[in-house]
């Protein structure tokens, strides 16, 4: 971590402009996981920085790794952990920082073959605390010298984290919203569609739906494909 305190504040506080930039821009979410990373370890100067969140789409839900500014195919790797599992898990369950000093002669630490062949040796992991105080996943850093970790230094990144988790609650919903308005307007799209079959070939609007749906199959185009070439011929 970078030694002069006004270094590190006025770096961090950059950092926490970055990410809430990132709040209000169209970057997508796995653009969004590589600049959380990205800038963190700029900050912090740790060797590797990386982003773990909890997938509640798998049964039973899993942490897993979106995002690390590593290149290291050793530590790249898809990888995913139980919620209560190694260090990771830890964090999350305590919803509280933890500090490691030497990850190689730590019980919790289960990866030691890959801290040996990266040669990492401290770390700190601090919770992502997003709305509500809900807990959405973990951010780790690594050096690859013995680091003591300062309560400024965790408290800073846990300020990043927290900023970390807010941007990555509202871009998700962004996303969210964006699905849903492309939904009502395809709905909308073939609604017109089938008014236009409806009327020109006296079909019901279950005939139309169908001449539609058997139409895009055909054609190997999409059935809003078929929707607006129905309602651009109806315009000229």
């Amino acid at each position: 971590m970078n030694t002069s305190p006004q270094y590190t504040y006025d770096h961090y506080v950059k950092a926490l402009m970055d990410i809430s930039q990132a709040i209000t821009s169209d970057l997508f979410l796995e653009d969004l996981f590589k600049l959380i990373v990205m800038v963190t370890a700029k900050v912090t100067g740790v060797a590797i920085c990386s982003l773990w969140l909890v997938d509640e789409n798998e049964t039973p839900p899993l942490i897993k790794l979106k995002a690390t500014q590593s290149f290291e195919p050793e530590y790249v790797k898809d990888r995913a952990l139980r919620l209560h599992e190694g260090v990771v898990g830890y964090v999350l369950s305590t919803q509280r920082p933890y500090v490691i000093a030497d990850v190689k002669n730590h019980d919790r630490f289960k990866e030691k073959e890959m801290a040996n062949s990266l040669g990492l040796v401290s770390m700190v992991s601090v919770p992502l605390q997003g709305k509500e105080e809900k807990v959405i996943g973990v951010l780790n850093c690594f050096t690859c010298q013995p680091h003591e970790f300062s309560e400024t230094d965790i408290n800073m990144l846990s300020a990043v984290a927290n900023q970390a988790a807010v941007a990555i609650h509202n871009t998700e919903l962004i996303i969210k919203t964006r699905v849903i308005e492309r939904e009502l307007q395809t709905r909308k799209q073939i609604e017109r569609g089938k008014e236009i079959l409806m009327d020109r070939r006296r079909m019901s609007g279950e005939e139309a739906y169908r001449w539609i749906q058997k139409r895009s199959m055909d054609t190997r185009k999409s059935m809003l494909e078929i929707a607006e070439a129905l309602i651009l011929s109806a315009e000229l």
